[in-house]
């Protein structure tokens, strides 16, 4: 059961059937490299994408063929040359020339894996397009800020949502850095790339100035899938897929704060705000008045699987020779629920933060509760001079104690205290103790945090939309 990737497009996309694609797409890359090169003919290229784009395998069959190998690869290659020999016999023999089952698998990872984010990022701009909707509606509109569960002092609707939007914004940016710097993987058995560059040199293929026609290939390869080149082959050393998923956990963390608050305020007995409304959501089984906070409560749960997740990648960087046995295996079921988990909770946030409803009147409301005492740090600063800073506090804090035990409210209370009365006119106690008028500097952050929200789309604006040619390999196009 996983409610929060149930339905959603990344789960779509990291089906079986998606992996099995991807390896295919690479596959074909890898033969459409060869031939650009020169290592195989191009009618074999041609011959290869046109069988990899009707072949249909059985996936059950292949997911136990990969108890031979521990890997899927090994299978996968041996049906698909049997799928191409059957169709294009000249062909057969050009399919997976030179390569290994971990250059297919990772490189087959990273493409899924940048599909994924396309898909993420695209909701992400919900999300944060919405959020900076709100901040900038309620930049002004005052409520309490809470402390360690208690009223502090006054704040905005505002403010807080221009938080939401810079700690997701900020993620954003860095999952499209993250999305832009996934790395294609070639080295052959070893990280050598020895089998390539002793086929290319015997088919004769010279690379310009004289370089290795094996790098040459690396890079055709990473540019016909449109991943980075890296400067080497990254066997064992399993930072991109560490990063990533430390990515991840830092995003759905980011969005995991959003649901919280929201819980929070959505509160019986706060009710400052409210989720959009649909039929039947949040339903109780048993209380028929209920309508519970579902799409906060999904972005929590997915804030503290993804972790979990991926602390398994994190151990898989201790990858041992040049193919390790086991860190590698371990590390393909774990990010996989990482990216769907991390795309569920940013679709939902994008029909959270779209939706999500702010009740000022409630908010109004809740500042009055304390009669006054919300704002009792301002008065402190307006006693200051008169009877010290610690001085002002200290009375302030047996002020605010009595009142509470007595019933009396507060604001009553210091309007009618000598000691306060001797340095502070009631008129001006009563001014100072107005909630909404001891903001800080909380319009300018909001003003801030819209400014950067606008940044980081100029920034981002020339990313390749899901879908679009940029993203898949020639024969899918």
């Amino acid at each position: 059961m996983a409610p929060v990737r149930a339905g959603v497009p990344t789960e779509a996309a990291l089906s079986d059937g998606a992996w099995l694609s991807a390896m295919l797409d690479t596959e074909v890359a890898l033969a459409r490299a060869q031939a650009q090169i020169g290592m195989i003919p191009w009618s074999s290229a041609d011959s290869i994408a046109a069988a990899a784009g009707s072949w249909r395998c059985d996936l059950v069959s292949l997911a136990r063929r990969a108890r031979e190998a521990a890997n899927p690869v090994v299978g996968f290659v041996q049906e698909f040359t049997r799928e191409v020999a059957h169709r294009y016999p000249e062909a057969a023999d050009d399919v997976h020339r030179g390569s290994t089952s971990q250059d297919i698998l990772d490189t087959a990872t990273m493409l899924l894996a940048a599909r994924a984010l396309d898909l993420i990022l695209d909701d992400l701009e919900r999300v944060c397009a919405a959020l900076a909707g709100l901040a900038e509606r309620h930049r002004d509109t005052p409520m309490a800020a809470r402390t360690l569960t208690q009223h502090a002092v006054p704040t905005t609707f505002g403010l807080k949502a221009a938080g939401w939007l810079h700690a997701i914004g900020e993620e954003s940016l860095r999952l499209r850095q993250a999305r832009g710097d996934l790395p294609a993987q070639l080295g052959g058995a070893a990280g050598t790339l020895a089998a390539y560059q002793e086929y290319a040199e015997l088919r004769g293929v010279v690379a310009p100035g004289g370089g290795s026609p094996a790098l040459e290939l690396a890079s055709a390869f990473a540019e016909e899938l449109g991943l980075a080149d890296p400067a080497l082959p990254w066997h064992t050393a399993r930072a991109p897929i560490a990063a990533l998923g430390a990515e991840l956990a830092l995003l759905t963390g980011a969005l995991g704060k959003f649901g919280t608050d929201v819980l929070n305020l959505a509160r019986t007995e706060v009710a400052e705000a409210i989720e959009p409304v649909a039929e039947g959501r949040g339903a109780s089984s048993a209380m028929p008045q209920k309508r519970n906070p579902v799409l906060a409560t999904l972005l929590v749960s997915a804030a503290l699987q993804v972790p979990s997740f991926v602390s398994v990648l994190m151990h898989c960087l201790v990858a041992e020779d040049e193919r390790p046995a086991g860190a590698w295996h371990a590390e393909w079921q774990p990010l996989r629920e990482a990216l769907r988990i991390a795309g569920g909770a940013a679709h939902t946030a994008a029909e959270l933060a779209e939706g999500l409803l702010a009740r000022p009147a409630a908010m109004a409301r809740n500042l009055r509760l304390t009669e006054g005492q919300l704002v009792a740090e301002r008065l402190a600063v307006h006693l200051a001079d008169a009877l010290g800073k610690a001085g002002a506090k200290q009375h302030l804090g047996r002020t605010a104690a009595a009142a509470t035990e007595t019933g009396v409210p507060f604001s009553r209370a210091v309007r009618t205290d000598p000691g306060i009365l001797e340095h502070l006119s009631p008129e001006r106690i009563e001014q100072i103790l107005d909630p909404a008028d001891y903001l800080g500097a909380a319009g300018a952050l909001v003003d801030r945090a819209l400014e950067a929200h606008r940044l980081r789309c100029r920034r981002g604006g020339d990313r390749p939309a899901a879908g679009s040619d940029a993203s898949f390999p020639a024969h899918r196009r």
